[in-house]
């Protein structure tokens, strides 16, 4: 596995602790549905938040959140709306980015809340 790979699955770890430790519930981890699949699923509050994770070594002119296209966000879209309705699950749903810089040994998080929009 490349280490870009490797550092993105770190970085899934971290973005999963971060949120257990913000109080969510992890209700499932690299959720897959046709070709879209969904980082984490976790549920806080009554809100289903489907989360992004992006994870970075260096700082790029661009932010790291915007990495996420139009067409990565219409994946999610469909993954989220597959699983509540799999799950049978009547809850508000929202779309978080979680970003992680990781620059001079130091790691930076931070979570998007509502960082898009599914309409």
């Amino acid at each position: 596995m490349g280490k870009h790979n490797e550092f993105g699955k770190e970085g899934e770890r971290i973005a999963k602790n971060y949120l257990i430790e913000k109080g969510y519930n992890i209700c499932y981890q690299n959720y897959r549905y046709l070709k879209a699949e969904v980082d984490i699923i976790a549920q806080k509050n009554g809100i289903l938040a489907i989360v992004e994770v992006r994870s970075r070594s260096s700082k790029f002119l661009e932010n790291i959140a915007e990495t996420v296209t139009p067409k990565k966000i219409k994946l999610l879209v469909m993954a989220a709306d597959h699983y509540v309705t799999s799950q049978d699950l009547d809850v508000e749903i929202r779309f978080d980015i979680i970003t992680i810089l990781k620059q001079k040994g130091t790691l930076e998080v931070e979570h998007l809340e509502s960082a898009f929009y599914h309409f």
